[in-house]
């Protein structure tokens, strides 16, 4: 039988532990997951409470079109000071983020309304009337 062995140059030389920390990333922007969101059907509305910490209430944006919702946030952070010390990671991310879906049943937008506290924003969609059909008399 053949005993055979990788073939690994550099496993003696000490060279993994002349490079090992060299190339550490010093700043990753890292993109958050999407918001998140509960979405809750009661008789007459839906309610929506989707978590969007750290955001300023003006930097939120909610559209509707129909039965179309789309929730937008302008994510901020203030330049730190760099007096501070040397940037080990930093992981906070800065940007846009958005989630839009679809409901059932269109919106009223004019009887909708929108609360953010505490990192939560609670929309309150009115579900609109149903349209009564008629009936055309044939002449």
């Amino acid at each position: 039988m053949h005993n055979l062995a990788a073939y690994a140059p550099f496993a003696d030389s000490g060279f993994d532990e002349l490079l090992r920390g060299c190339f550490r990333p010093v700043r990753v922007d890292k993109a958050p997951a999407t918001i998140r969101m509960d979405v809750v059907e009661r008789d007459n509305a839906y309610v929506v409470n989707a978590e969007i910490p750290g955001v300023a209430k003006d930097d939120i944006q909610v559209s509707i079109e129909g039965n179309q919702v789309t929730i937008g946030a302008e994510v901020k952070r203030e330049a730190e000071a760099r007096d501070s010390g040397r940037v080990l990671r930093s992981e906070r991310y800065r940007g846009s983020v958005y989630r839009g879906f679809t409901l059932p049943v269109e919106i009223d937008e004019s009887a909708s309304n929108a609360k953010y506290e505490n990192g939560v924003l609670e929309l309150t969609l009115v579900k609109k009337a149903a349209v009564a059909g008629r009936k055309l008399t044939v002449q």
